[in-house]
């Protein structure tokens, strides 16, 4: 099997729940949203942020400000806001010496997926970024895989890793696309069914250990 792992972004390589939150709270009082509008503003941008949301968003709440100025201070805020622990790019650099070919493949705009992978400080530490608006799918459609893996010269048809928390668009969908994979619980349970990761870890750093030490 070649030395190819794809990795999911969002709540994989960084944190979107907290600086999402963060800007649900900053918008719904830069706007006067009450607690019922503020609660479905979060759902609707923990769902799928890209300008067509904010276009849905200014037109929900009668909001002032264009669509496009809306998704550019949401895109601005989650940016600057977006992080990525130093020992968790400590591995990947450790991952790209030991030989490894290193991509992301994420649901989202580029703009701001890109974004965020460049304000994490990321972008140095992988050969790729392959967002689904690029591949013109979604995970866990495996097309996306297969464009994730020729981003960074690879061949889906040898194999490799799909690291990420998504049951659906990461596990699943990295299984369908001949991935061994590597599922980031977050301190949840495995919710069973009909597939099941090759093996669990509860933050990124583990599944990297677990790469560079048990992976031939």
């Amino acid at each position: 099997m070649q030395r190819l792992v794809i990795f999911d972004l969002d709540n994989t390589l960084v944190d979107r729940q907290g600086p999402l939150s963060d800007w649900v709270l900053a918008f719904s009082a830069q706007h006067a949203l009450d607690d019922d509008a503020r609660l479905h503003l979060l759902h609707f941008v923990r769902e799928r942020a890209c300008p067509e949301t904010f276009e849905a968003i200014r037109n929900r709440y009668g909001l002032a400000p264009s669509a496009a100025a809306l998704w550019r201070d949401y895109l601005g805020h989650m940016a600057c806001s977006a992080t990525c622990p130093a020992h968790v790019l400590e591995g990947l650099s450790i991952l790209r010496r030991a030989g490894w070919k290193i991509v992301i493949a994420t649901n989202g705009a580029s703009d701001i997926q890109t974004a965020k992978v460049a304000g994490a400080g990321i972008t140095d530490h992988v050969d790729a970024v392959c967002t689904s608006e690029t591949a013109g799918v979604r995970k866990p459609g495996i097309a996306i895989f297969e464009k994730a893996a020729a981003a960074c010269g690879a061949d889906l048809a040898h194999g490799g890793w799909m690291v990420g928390d998504g049951v659906d668009t990461d596990i699943r969908g990295g299984n369908a696309a001949g991935l061994r994979t590597i599922w980031i619980s977050g301190g949840r349970s495995w919710p069973g069914g009909d597939i099941a990761p090759d093996h669990f870890t509860t933050h990124v750093r583990q599944a990297i250990d677990l790469l560079l030490t048990t992976v031939s």
